[in-house]
């Protein structure tokens, strides 16, 4: 199968957050879904960006049966590591399923990677869910470490009125 990997644009956002949902039903998660293609186009397409984003794009004889041709994408944003330094974190990484299995996933990592390397990035890090093995099976396969296993670190957030609660006990001015 023919694709390509390029940056996105603010025109492919209506595509990014259409598979992002798309995402969010297969991580059975829908309801967690609180943005849209403006916030992206808003958030990803400014001055200083919060994220940048690849999109895996098929030729029009290709296109999928409901009629799209960015078929996937990889959003990724730059960390930093105090013990290690620069880093690339991958939030999502997604192929709609009737185009897996065509190497589009690891051709979005593998560029995700190779944008890191030339940023000087160290590593690049991700989340997989528990039961998602095919994904957790999917990058073992290509190096990735399940920190949880080896080292024992755990994912936490803060949202919502937690966040808000740390906001405002912050030290005044």
């Amino acid at each position: 199968m023919n694709f390509r990997v390029r940056a996105a644009t603010k025109e492919d956002c209506k595509d990014i957050s259409r598979m992002i949902m798309e995402l969010a039903v297969y991580e059975k998660m829908p309801d967690q879904v609180a943005i849209s293609h403006k916030e992206l186009e808003r958030d990803g397409f400014c001055q200083n960006p919060f994220f940048q984003c690849l999109v895996a794009e098929v030729p029009e004889e290709q296109k999928s049966k409901e009629g799209f041709t960015v078929v996937g994408y990889a959003l990724y944003f730059y960390t930093y590591s105090t013990w290690r330094g620069r880093s690339v974190y991958l939030e999502d990484l997604y192929v709609m399923p009737e185009f897996r299995g065509n190497g589009i996933g690891k051709g979005l990592l593998c560029k995700v990677a190779e944008v890191g390397k030339k940023e000087e990035c160290v590593r690049l890090q991700l989340s997989v869910l528990d039961w998602n093995t095919p994904s957790r099976d999917f990058y073992a396969a290509k190096g990735a470490q399940d920190l949880t296993v080896s080292e024992g670190w755990h994912f936490i957030r803060f949202d919502g009125q937690n966040l808000d609660n740390l906001a405002n006990e912050a030290p005044k001015d």
